[in-house]
C-alpha cells in the first residue's frame, strides 16, 4: 500500500478552524488499486458527538473509504489525501505496527462480514475480547468477564454461554453482534461501523441503535456505512451518498432523505420497500417509463404444496442442556403463494425452513410436500422428489462449489431435472435461458462467481433454483447482504418469476419491509413458537399478538428522527 499527501489546499486558518470543530477530517481522498481508482477524490468531516452516514450502491467506494480509514485498504492500493486526520493524528504517516496501537483505541471497526470476520477456532467471548488483550487491559479473568458484559451490552441472550461457542455455531445476528461489541470494547472516540445492522432483525436492530445512539451522546463520532436508509434516518446527523467512487450528494440528513437533489439519490429512497411498495415494482424504470404493478395468476387456495404438521427441533447446547427451538410449528402453503416467515435471530425461522427442506431431520412432527410425505422419506425417495423444492440462501458464494463456473453450477442443477439435458449443447443453450430469466447473458456462463457481484451471485443462485423447474422456492434471507438497489432489482426479479412461472415461495426474513412488500400471508415466530398468522396487511395494519406489536414499533422508518 502506497500512500501520498499532498499539499493543503486550505488555508493555514481555515485548515485550523476545520481541525477545532472536527474529529476526523478527510480531504480530497483517491484511492486507487493499479489502473482502477475505486474512490476519487472526496472530503468530508465528522465531530465528536456525530454520525456521518456514507450510502451508495455495492461497489460504489463505500466501503474501501472506510478500510482507508483504519489503515486496511489492502496490498497494492495507492492511497492520496491533501489531509487524513484524526484528532491531531496524521493517518497519512502511520506504519502497520502504529496502526495496530490506534485501531481500537482510536477508532472502533465493525465489518460487514462477520462470518470471515471471526476466527472460526476461537471462542466468541476471547474474540471479543482481543482488543483488550491487544491493549494490554486488564488481566485474563478481567477480560473473560468484561467480554461477557460487552456481549450484554449488545443485547445477546445468554452471554455467558455464548462468549464459551465458537462464531460458526452461532446465528448471522449474533455474529454481527459479537463484532459490534468487539469494536466498542475500548470505547474508542471514532467508531466506523461498516453495514452495522445488516444482518439483524428488527428489535435487535432497534437495541444496537439505542447503543450507538448512547455513544454518539457520550461525545463519540460515528461513520456509519450502510445500506438501510431507515437507519441512517434514525442514527445520522450527515449523509455522504456515493455513486462509482465520488459524493454526489452531501448534507443534513434532513435535508438529504427529504428533498434529494439528485436523481441517483431519489432512485435509492424509492427502491426501499415498504407498505406503499406493495403490488409494486420497487426497480425505478427507465426514464418515462410508468411505474408496473404485478400481473399475477391467482392463488389456488385448495392446492397444498408444501405443509408443515408440529414441526419441533430441540438441540443439545454446549452446557449439556437441551433447548427447543422449534416447538410444534404448523402451517400450509398454497400454490402461486408467498408465504412469509419473520421473527427475530434465534426465533426458529431458518430452522423451520431446514425441516421443510429435509436439511435437518424434526425431532418431532412432519413435513408434507404436494400432500406426500416429505420428512419421512429415506434418503433416497427424497432424492429423487428433491427437484419440486429449490432454496434460495443468504449467502450464494458459500453454497457454490468455488472450482465451478457459472455455467457449470448451472448443468449441474439441470441435471437433476426431470428431463435433464440430453448433451452438451444443449445443456448449455438451456442454462444459458435460465441465465436470461434472471437477467443475465451467455457471458456470464464462463464467468467464475467469484467474480461477480453479490448481486449477480443472487441472480445465478435464483437461476440454480429453478433449474429443476420446481414448484416451491424456499428464500432464506436472500436479499439481506444486498444494498438497496441490488434488493430492489432482486425482489422484483422474485416477483416476475412467480407471475410468469407460479412458483410458490416459503420466504424467510428478518426485514419487515422485505417481508410485507412480498408476502401474500405472513407467520409470525418467537422462541420457536408460531405467535401470530394471518395476512400480510393483517399482521401489519392490525397485529393482535404483543410481540407482534413490538416488532412493528421497533421498525426503523424512512423519516429522520430528532
Amino acid at each position: 500500500m502506497t500512500l501520498t499527501v499532498n499539499a493543503p489546499a486550505a488555508t493555514e486558518t481555515e485548515t485550523h478552524d476545520t481541525q477545532a470543530q472536527s474529529l476526523l477530517t478527510v480531504t480530497n481522498l483517491r484511492v486507487s488499486f493499479g489502473d482502477r481508482d475505486v474512490v476519487k477524490g472526496i472530503s468530508f468531516t465528522t465531530a465528536p458527538g456525530r454520525c456521518l452516514a456514507i450510502v451508495g450502491e455495492s461497489g460504489s467506494g463505500k466501503s474501501v473509504t472506510a478500510r482507508t480509514l483504519v489503515g486496511l485498504t489492502g496490498d497494492g492500493a495507492r492511497i492520496q489525501a491533501d489531509e487524513l486526520r484524526l484528532d491531531g493524528i496524521d493517518l497519512a504517516r502511520q506504519s502497520e505496527r502504529s496502526w495496530r496501537r490506534i485501531r481500537g483505541r482510536e477508532i472502533g471497526f465493525v465489518l460487514q462480514d462477520a462470518l470471515v470476520s471471526l476466527d472460526q477456532l476461537r471462542r466468541v467471548g476471547d474474540e471479543v475480547a482481543e482488543p483488550l488483550k491487544i491493549h494490554r487491559q486488564g488481566s485474563k479473568h478481567w477480560r473473560s468477564a468484561k467480554a461477557v458484559e460487552l456481549l450484554a451490552s449488545v443485547g445477546v441472550p445468554e452471554p455467558e454461554v455464548k462468549a464459551r461457542q465458537r462464531p460458526y455455531e452461532l446465528s448471522g445476528g449474533l455474529r454481527q453482534r459479537a463484532l459490534i461489541a468487539s469494536a466498542i470494547a475500548l470505547d474508542p472516540p471514532l467508531l466506523i461501523a461498516d453495514e452495522p445492522t445488516t444482518a439483524l432483525d428488527v428489535t435487535v436492530q432497534a437495541q444496537i441503535l439505542d447503543l450507538l445512539i448512547e455513544t454518539k451522546s457520550r461525545g463519540k463520532a460515528i461513520i456509519l456505512i450502510s445500506h438501510d436508509l431507515s437507519v441512517v434516518a434514525r442514527l445520522a446527523d450527515d449523509v455522504a451518498v456515493m455513486k462509482d467512487g465520488e459524493i454526489i450528494e452531501q448534507g443534513p440528513v434532513s435535508q438529504v432523505l427529504d428533498n434529494p437533489q439528485h436523481e441517483y439519490t431519489r432512485a435509492l429512497l424509492d427502491a426501499v420497500p415498504s407498505t406503499h411498495t406493495r403490488g409494486t415494482r420497487l426497480a425505478r424504470p427507465e426514464k418515462g417509463a410508468q411505474v408496473l404493478t404485478r400481473s399475477r395468476g391467482p392463488i389456488d387456495g385448495e392446492r397444498i404444496v408444501l405443509e408443515a404438521k408440529n414441526l419441533s427441533k430441540v438441540y443439545r447446547g454446549p452446557d449439556k442442556k437441551d433447548r427447543t427451538v422449534v416447538d410444534d410449528v404448523s402451517f400450509q402453503l398454497f400454490a402461486g403463494e408467498t408465504l412469509g416467515i419473520v421473527g427475530e435471530s434465534g426465533s426458529g425461522k431458518t430452522t423451520t425452513a431446514r425441516m421443510a427442506l429435509t436439511l435437518e431431520t424434526p425431532t418431532a412432527g412432519a413435513a408434507f410436500l404436494h400432500g406426500q410425505p416429505w420428512s419421512s422419506l429415506n434418503p433416497q425417495d427424497r432424492r429423487e422428489r428433491r427437484r419440486q423444492i429449490g432454496v434460495v440462501y443468504q449467502d450464494p458464494l458459500s453454497s457454490f462449489d468455488p472450482r465451478w463456473s457459472v455455467g457449470r453450477i448451472l448443468v449441474d442443477a439441470l441435471s437433476t431435472s426431470a428431463t435433464p439435458p440430453s448433451n452438451k449443447a444443449e445443456a448449455r443453450e438451456r442454462a444459458v435461458r435460465l441465465l436470461g430469466q434472471v437477467g443475465l447473458t451467455d457471458a456470464h456462463f464462463d464467468a467464475a462467481p467469484l467474480r461477480l457481484s453479490g448481486g449477480q451471485r443472487q441472480r445465478v443462485a435464483i437461476a440454480r433454483a429453478l433449474a429443476p423447474s420446481p414448484t416451491v422456492i424456499v428464500c432464506d434471507e436472500p436479499v439481506s447482504a444486498l444494498d438497496v438497489s441490488i434488493q430492489a432489482q432482486v425482489l422484483d426479479l422474485l416477483t416476475d418469476l412467480q407471475d410468469e412461472l407460479g412458483v410458490s415461495y416459503l420466504f424467510i426474513s428478518h426485514d419487515l419491509g422485505v417481508i410485507h412488500h412480498m408476502s401474500d400471508r405472513i407467520l409470525v415466530m418467537k422462541d420457536g413458537k408460531v405467535v401470530e398468522s394471518g395476512s400480510a396487511d393483517d399482521i401489519f395494519e392490525r397485529p393482535q399478538h404483543p410481540y407482534t406489536q413490538s416488532l412493528l414499533t421497533a421498525l426503523p422508518r424512512l423519516e429522520v428522527v430528532r
